[in-house]
């Protein structure tokens, strides 16, 4: 591993990866203020001020329309590689976040409810095509082609790594979601009330993600495109020899030219699955069916009702309003924390115990909080217990739900339906996270504290899918996870 690459993977997640964390809990602390605004605003137009159901129905709306953004963008993000490369494709979308940092910085000075909205729904764009979008089509960033754990057919990464370091696959795999990791604990830790967390702050506390998107467009220009790229999509050997050199440090590079050559022949007499055709290929059923129920069930887990709401949550506990940000920023640490052990523990212990372990953590959580909330009348101090158990949550989902569906995609299917493969399982992510953020406060209202049983019941369901259903994916080729599928 060496320091260009390093570098440039810990760009791409600054800039991608760690602004769709911070997004997914920006508008967790100002809830209140963003909600008064828009109470404020509609009276001024309207002379009367919004019901608590349409209230929450809006502000729930500005949640969640940041997923349904990211799913467009996830769908666009195969053609807009094509044209303008790995490397270009992240500079464009860099000016998406600069539009929409605008839009939401400046929504209070307009009195536009409307421009959050849409500000939120460009930050997720720019999440679906650079963040979940690039690993959709392409594989989870900078993992490496080795011979022997190619999975038959070689990976499709961004930026390559030098042949034969599969033993960072999984490590380098689960890059991204430390970034995510930190981009929820910035938002967390931004969002005190000695920082941004004050009512008249919150428009530019939603812009922040300006900056790093900046830092990534002005450093993404030191860095060459991605060689694999260059060489089979553009035929230009010259470029990347060019690049590789500079990736791996290297003038001896004729190794890795020479095997991306024969993945180059390979991928022009291969035939590439549609959406369609994956579906109704029998042969991969069970390959399919688990993309979609890990997918699926990583967003409907309740970590995002968790995310989003973590305010809520917390005061219908009864835990000082006082002292919920401090709350609320503990947990976002243990999160980075459990997040590293999952990064560095993932190639010794593997994907199945720690996506297992991660989801029976998360329903044993989710219960708890329904019993905390129900006995917190007699018992006052079960509102620590709720405290406890969301940061259950967030350490089960880190130490394996939240990168590893991506990787098992890769490691599922061959190279030939791998891309539809991604598509199926990035559009049930985000249409899952879209329904959690919108419809969670009002399944909060109609059952209360029982709601979490919802979350306990589909994390419950999936872990016994899994140890049932999916094999260990560690260390095996496509051949060997298809004969254990048939």
């Amino acid at each position: 591993l060496t320091f260009p690459l390093l570098s440039v993977t810990l760009l791409v997640s600054f800039g991608s990866s760690m602004l769709y964390g911070y997004n997914l809990a920006v508008v967790n602390s100002p809830a209140v203020h963003i909600k008064a605004f828009y109470n404020t605003t509609w009276a001024r137009r309207y002379g009367h001020g919004l019901a608590p159901g349409p209230l929450t129905l809006f502000y729930s709306l500005t949640v969640s329309i940041f997923a349904l953004g990211g799913l467009v963008g996830s769908l666009l993000v195969g053609l807009l590689v094509e044209r303008y490369g790995r490397n270009g494709t992240l500079s464009h979308s860099t000016l998406l976040i600069l539009l929409a940092g605008g839009f939401m910085g400046f929504s209070r000075e307009l009195g536009s409810p409307e421009m959050v909205i849409i500000g939120r729904s460009i930050t997720g764009l720019h999440s679906g095509r650079c963040c979940l979008g690039c690993r959709a089509v392409h594989g989870p960033f900078l993992m490496a082609r080795s011979p022997a754990h190619s999975q038959g057919t070689g990976e499709d990464f961004i930026f390559p790594m030098a042949t034969g370091s599969a033993n960072l696959r999984g490590f380098l795999g689960l890059v991204p979601s430390i970034f995510i990791c930190l981009g929820v604990f910035f938002a967390q830790v931004l969002g005190l009330p000695e920082l941004l967390g004050e009512d008249r702050f919150w428009p530019l506390f939603l812009s922040v993600v300006v900056v790093p998107a900046s830092l990534q467009l002005l450093l993404l220009h030191c860095f060459p495109e991605s060689p694999r790229y260059l060489l089979i999509e553009r035929n230009d050997v010259c470029g990347a020899t060019k690049a590789l050199r500079q990736f791996l440090g290297t003038p001896d590079v004729q190794d890795v030219i020479k095997e991306m050559k024969e993945e180059q022949r390979s991928l022009s007499s291969m035939e590439m699955v549609s959406v369609w055709q994956l579906l109704r290929d029998r042969s991969v059923r069970w390959q399919t069916l688990s993309v979609a129920v890990v997918n699926a069930g990583m967003q409907l887990s309740g970590i995002d009702a968790i995310w989003f709401y973590t305010t809520i949550i917390f005061e219908n506990a009864g835990i000082p309003v006082s002292q919920i940000p401090y709350t609320t920023v503990g947990t976002g640490a243990i999160e980075v924390v459990m997040g590293l052990i999952g990064c560095f523990t993932i190639e010794k212990l593997g994907r199945r115990p720690l996506i297992i372990t991660g989801f029976c953590t998360m329903g044993i959580c989710s219960a708890g909080i329904t019993v905390s909330l129900l006995l917190q009348t007699a018992l006052p101090w079960m509102r620590y217990v709720v405290v406890a158990c969301v940061v259950g949550i967030i350490a089960g989902f880190c130490m394996g739900p939240a990168g590893i569906p991506f990787l098992m995609t890769a490691e599922l299917f061959t190279q030939s339906h791998r891309p539809a493969a991604y598509i199926v399982g990035g559009s049930l992510n985000w249409l899952c996270n879209f329904t959690v953020g919108f419809i969670f406060p009002f399944l909060q209202m109609s059952a209360g504290a029982f709601c979490y049983l919802v979350f306990c019941s589909i994390c419950l369901l999936v872990a016994l899918y899994i140890y049932l259903v999916i094999p260990e994916t560690k260390n095996k080729t496509f051949m060997e996870i298809s004969h254990i599928f048939a």
